[in-house]
């Protein structure tokens, strides 16, 4: 596909997956603007990110000295269990060792070479180039990197066939009214209609798509409806403090909801979703992430109402049958760094209502 709309950058997948490993600091070895924006919010979920600051003297004569002397001065500074050094486009470009000039630093913190650049059509490049280093170097088993492999592949899939990368361009939207769509969502409920009630989401962006589940509950909490959440233990080890920290929050908010995948097989759940789907034939379903991971042929005849956060993820969902689709702009963000649920705008708008 020859996209002609922004795409996810693997050099800032290269970076989450780094936090997602329990690293402490990263060091993009570049200029000082690259990645700007998403190092920022990943030091706002407790990861230094650090740049060599590669100007134009650099890009002619190497980046080797300017990169060793951050190690360093990382290291003598935040004193960090693990570092991880990612490349971007003009490291690669003038074809900087990372990992020689690791070497070279002589610094004793665990610390991995991440050779990345912006020019890979897929993000998971990033996050490949950054697990295969860590499996060598014992961070995580063969297992969990060839696990890591299958569900990479699978989130890719669902994409191009039902995602935001289905097409060269997808016009962004918001999506549908949330108070309208909420009027509806309580007919069906009061009516004593069968609901399914699903978080499908990817890792921390969980956080806040809780918060939709609970506030369902908390308006309609009689209602005949089935609670299902990806919340099962396992994945990177980020993902696993997560999984764990979100459960314990919906169970003290009065939710605890069946256990159907992780938070990082999002792309690779949809069929398992889809089965439970048949086995409760519901009259209605509330499914929030990544509900696109659900093949069409599991929600026909069910009146869908779907919660995203992507505005190029709005017309796809309604060629798939989706009959209301919302949007919680901005939810990424709102979500780093965070260690409770998050309130989102649709669960906001679900209590007003009651």
């Amino acid at each position: 596909m020859d996209y002609i709309q922004p795409r996810p950058s693997s050099i800032v997948a290269a970076l989450y997956t780094a936090r997602d490993l329990g690293v402490d600091v990263a060091i993009l070895h570049g200029p000082s603007g690259c990645s700007f924006k998403h190092a920022r919010l990943l030091e706002e979920d407790g990861m230094r990110v650090l740049t060599t600051s590669l100007a134009d003297n650099e890009f002619i004569f190497g980046g080797h000295d300017p990169l060793m002397r951050v190690l360093r001065y990382a290291e003598e500074t935040f004193t960090p269990r693990r570092m991880a050094v990612v490349g971007t486009c003009v490291s690669m470009i003038i074809g900087e060792d990372l990992q020689s000039a690791i070497h070279d630093a002589e610094v004793e913190t665990p610390a991995i070479a991440v050779d990345i650049h912006a020019g890979f059509r897929e993000n998971i490049d990033g996050v490949l180039a950054t697990l295969e280093p860590a499996a060598a170097a014992g961070w995580i088993s063969a297992d969990e990197l060839e696990r890591q492999r299958y569900l990479l592949a699978k989130a890719n899939e669902v994409e191009r066939l039902r995602g935001a990368a289905s097409r060269a361009y997808i016009e962004p939207e918001r999506g549908d009214l949330k108070h309208v769509a909420a009027r509806r969502l309580f007919e069906l409920a009061d009516s004593g209609a069968t609901g399914v009630a699903v978080m499908n989401a990817k890792k921390e962006t969980a956080y806040m798509f809780a918060d939709e589940l609970i506030a369902l509950h908390d308006a309609c909490p009689d209602a005949a409806v089935t609670y299902v959440a990806n919340l099962e233990e396992r994945g990177l080890p980020k993902v696993r403090e997560d999984a764990d920290r979100i459960l314990a929050g919906m169970r003290e908010r009065g939710v605890d909801p069946e256990l159907l995948g992780a938070l990082d097989e999002y792309g690779a759940n949809g069929t398992a979703v889809g089965e439970r789907f048949r086995e409760i034939n519901p009259d209605f379903a509330l499914i929030v992430g990544v509900p696109h991971a659900v093949p069409p042929e599991y929600t026909e005849g069910i009146e869908v109402f779907s919660v995203t956060n992507g505005p190029r993820q709005v017309a796809p969902l309604r060629e798939m049958g989706h009959r209301h689709v919302m949007v919680e702009i901005d939810l990424h963000p709102k979500t780093l760094g965070v260690r409770d649920i998050v309130e989102s705008e649709f669960g906001a708008v679900l209590r007003s209502m009651r």
